[in-house]
């Protein structure tokens, strides 16, 4: 009987999954995970106060991938239209596969932050720092209503550094799949790189940024998020958390 039980879970678990490759990103962490060779994804995330990135990336290989974006924090509204500063980057190699009893372990780098970019000459950053070098690791499993993973690493950021902030910093998550269409996400970004005098002047989380994201994959290849970010944000600063949408589409050379 127990073994019934068991054939059970695993094949609705297989049947029902999503069949797409697991993310390669949470809400904003970088995940071990990579785009298959030959597949690109489009993607394009709207900020609050009107502010929009978007990203193309490519699977170069099946365990490295390349990507650029670019953006402006106040895209759409009535005030003078700024842009940031430049492109990002964002590139990953799979150092390790997944097995049943270890992670998955990539490499990468990632410069885009998020907000407004503080162009002070003892700021010189976005408003949430970019992971900038990174160590990611993925564990996933099979369950009744699809995939689960746990992901966690470690980064550095080497581009904004001129708030003297250089710690290493850690970021931890997960996603949930709870069925075909549905995913729940949720994120933690210790954000130990933002805590030193001049960076707190702009930061307006307390104790690192606690996201939450659902994302609904409505037809193939196409993924639809609604993301709720800064949970723990600053009281004495503001008193709400940002809500955000991204939207990505994943294909085929």
């Amino acid at each position: 009987m127990n073994n019934k039980l068991i054939q059970f879970f695993l094949i609705t678990g297989t049947i029902f999954s999503q069949e797409y490759p697991p993310p390669t990103d949470l809400v904003t962490i970088p995940t071990a995970g990579t785009l298959m060779r030959g597949s690109y994804s489009l993607n394009m995330r709207i900020l609050d106060s009107g502010g929009m990135i978007a990203g193309l990336r490519a699977g170069l290989t099946d365990r490295f991938q390349f990507g650029l974006s670019f953006g402006s924090p106040n895209l759409i509204g009535d005030d003078s239209l700024r842009w940031y500063p430049r492109p990002e980057a964002n590139i990953k190699y799979l150092l390790l596969d997944e097995t049943e009893s270890i992670p998955g372990v990539s490499l990468g780098i990632n410069t885009q932050g998020f907000g407004n970019y503080n162009d002070a000459d003892t700021l010189q950053r976005y408003d949430t720092k970019a992971y900038g070098a990174y160590i990611s690791t993925s564990k996933n499993w099979q369950t009744p209503l699809g995939n689960t993973g746990f992901h966690s690493g470690i980064n550095y950021n080497f581009t904004e550094t001129a708030d003297k902030d250089t710690d290493l910093n850690l970021f931890c998550g997960l996603d949930l799949e709870l069925n075909p269409e549905f995913s729940l996400l949720l994120e933690y970004n210790a954000a130990l790189n933002e805590n030193s005098m001049t960076a707190r002047t702009i930061a307006i989380n307390s104790g690192g940024y606690l996201n939450a994201a659902i994302r609904w994959t409505f037809v193939d290849h196409f993924h639809l998020e609604m993301h709720f970010n800064n949970l723990l944000f600053d009281k004495n600063k503001v008193n709400y958390f940002k809500r955000e949408i991204k939207i990505t589409y994943i294909e085929y050379f």
